[in-house]
Formats: C-alpha cells, structure tokens, sequence
C-alpha cells in the first residue's frame, strides 16, 4: 500500500505546484502586453486586449491643467509596430491584483525606459475581463511623470 501512496502524493503536489492561479493568469495577460511592446509585436499587442477596450493617459498640460487623452489599441499597435525590439521597455510592479469572477484590477506602478534611458514612470490602472477562459484588458489608465519615481 505504502508503495502507491508515495507516488500518489508526489503527483498531487506537482499539480498543486504547476496550477496557475487567476491571479496568475491576469498578471500574464497584463505581462503579454509588456512583452509586446518590448518585442515591437503589434499583433501580440493588439491580442491583449478586449474588442472594445479603453486606453487612457492622464496628463498634465503646460497650463497645469489635468487633461484625459484617449487612445485607440490600433493607434498604440501602430505606433509599436515602427518600434525597434528592445526600444521601449516598461518595467512594472504587480501591487494589486483583485478579482472578481470574470473582473480584475490591477494596480501596477511602472517605469518607462525607451532605448534604454530612462523615460517617466507613473502608475497602471487595469480592468481586465474574463473572455471564453483567457483574460484581456478592458481598461487601461494611466499617469505619466518624470520626477518621483522611486
């Protein structure tokens, strides 16, 4: 009997080990989007997202005004797909992951580096939804500043 046991238990817990979570599984989709635009792949980037997602940036104008400026992803992939591989470089931390049946958030502070210097940093604001069992952004805001980045 003792002979069965330990490959029975040695089993469950390789499972247990490789069974991605849905956290897991929101933080690779918001990854994939990062990976995109390192590699300068307009299609992957485009597949991150859901068919009538929402891109915006909050930004601050020269009259110190805070404007929302609204982006459409064939825009974005367009402007990924001229970029060189390695170019553009977004580093982000996962802080907040939250989910909610086919809904999730995630809180992603982040820094851009473009040609390997330093661009602005600022924080990611995504919605992401469940679509037939994949997660895709739904929702993308973010804001942009180059001096308190730490």
């Amino acid at each position: 009997m003792m002979k069965y046991f330990f490959p029975i238990i040695c089993l469950v817990f390789f499972n247990m080990a490789n069974a991605q979570t849905a956290e897991d599984s929101v933080k690779a989709s918001v990854a994939q989007l990062f990976t995109a635009l390192k590699n300068a792949d307009s299609a992957m980037f485009v597949e991150s997202f859901s068919d009538s997602a929402i891109l915006q940036t909050i930004v601050n104008t020269n009259a110190h005004q805070t404007e929302i400026r609204n982006d459409k992803v064939n825009d974005v992939a367009e402007a990924v797909s001229k970029l060189h591989k390695n170019d553009a470089d977004e580093r982000i931390r996962f802080e907040i992951v939250k989910i909610d049946g086919p809904l999730a958030i995630v809180w992603a502070p982040y820094k851009l580096y473009f040609k390997g210097k330093f661009s602005h940093c600022g924080v990611d604001s995504f919605q992401l939804i469940c679509i037939n069992g994949k997660w895709k952004i739904h929702y993308l805001i973010d804001t942009r500043r180059k001096n308190n980045c730490e």
